[in-house]
């Protein structure tokens, strides 16, 4: 079965662009389409979607709104925030608000593809170079802390466990995180498995959202 798309911004061109590239995919397919955030909650009433790509800065309601209105659904679509990165400064706020992932407009189309692919698939998606830009800009922004449950759960990590968790909030992918500790990829997929299970976490996006409000890491990526 095909992958069920929603395109969702306010510039008609990009919505063409981005269907366009979409349509000449065999697993994909763009069922519906949506100006502004308000728009696309009341189409989602009535139509199954699978991945909804969305933009942020929209008249009536942004996409990080919406997005965190989706999220609160049962068994929602899964949502990918497309950012212009130098103009946009919502981007952490939607994938706090439970976005699976980030891309740039700009991306290239295979990456695109592979991401919509990953997210589908139940994965996140969180370019490790645009982790780390968009992070290091965005971290003074976010609260000095959380309450403190939070760090009560990170407690219960392993040292191996809060060392990969480490790595994940700095951008690393999986084979990077691999190369860096001398493990297996299938290794470190475990033990990310394992983070997420103990910290009650969707996903590796949430992982990098929580190392940040906990002061795990800091501006720059170290630790913190």
């Amino acid at each position: 079965m095909a992958i069920r798309v929603m395109l969702v911004d306010d510039q008609v061109l990009l919505r063409t662009g981005f269907r366009m590239v979409l349509a000449a995919q065999p697993d994909m397919e763009v069922v519906a389409e949506a100006g502004d955030g308000a728009e696309a909650i009341e189409i989602l009433r009535a139509t199954a979607v699978d991945v909804v790509l969305m933009d942020v800065r929209m008249p009536r309601l942004d996409g990080v709104e919406a997005t965190r209105r989706i999220c609160e659904q049962p068994d929602p679509p899964k949502v990918l925030i497309l950012t212009t990165f130098d103009l946009d400064e919502y981007a952490f706020s939607g994938l706090k608000a439970g976005a699976s992932g980030f891309m740039l407009k700009d991306v290239p189309p295979g990456e695109l593809l592979a991401a919509i692919r990953s997210v589908h698939s139940g994965d996140a998606v969180v370019a490790p170079s645009t982790t780390r830009r968009l992070l290091d800009r965005f971290s003074p922004m976010l609260p000095s802390g959380m309450p403190e449950p939070q760090h009560k759960d990170v407690a219960k990590l392993t040292e191996r466990e809060r060392e990969v968790m480490l790595l994940v909030a700095q951008g690393l992918s999986n084979g990077e995180i691999a190369g860096r500790l001398v493990l297996s990829e299938a290794t470190v997929k475990t033990h990310v498995g394992r983070i997420l299970t103990k910290l009650s976490l969707r996903d590796r996006v949430q992982v990098v959202v929580l190392a940040y409000e906990t002061g795990l890491v800091r501006a720059g990526g170290g630790a913190g």
